[in-house]
């Protein structure tokens, strides 16, 4: 990760952390910790979303909707999603067939 990606300010509060077994499985093969994706989500990197999803991102920051992050993991291309509710209370890191 770059120098300017890990101070960028925080964007998005996440409320309770939760992770579905399902996602834990998938980051634990992958080597990946859940902080890491966290972080990204949490700084407002939405990982690998359309530039309508991004946008659509943005505009839930401002007006207070549900936010959600997409990532690729290593070596297993596994995808997680990250999703924070609308109301901010809760952040969920889950596979997308789990949703």
């Amino acid at each position: 990760m770059l120098e300017q990606e890990r101070t960028r300010p925080v964007r998005v509060e996440l409320g309770a952390l939760v992770a579905t077994p399902g996602a834990i499985d998938a980051l634990t093969k992958a080597g990946v910790t859940p902080i890491e994706l966290i972080a990204r989500h949490q700084r407002g990197d939405w990982g690998e979303l359309c530039s309508e999803d991004r946008a659509e991102n943005d505009l839930s920051l401002r007006d207070g909707f549900r936010l959600l992050s997409a990532y690729a993991l290593p070596r297993t291309g596994a995808r997680i999603w990250v999703i924070t509710e609308a109301d901010r209370s809760v952040t969920t890191l889950l596979l997308p067939d789990e949703y």
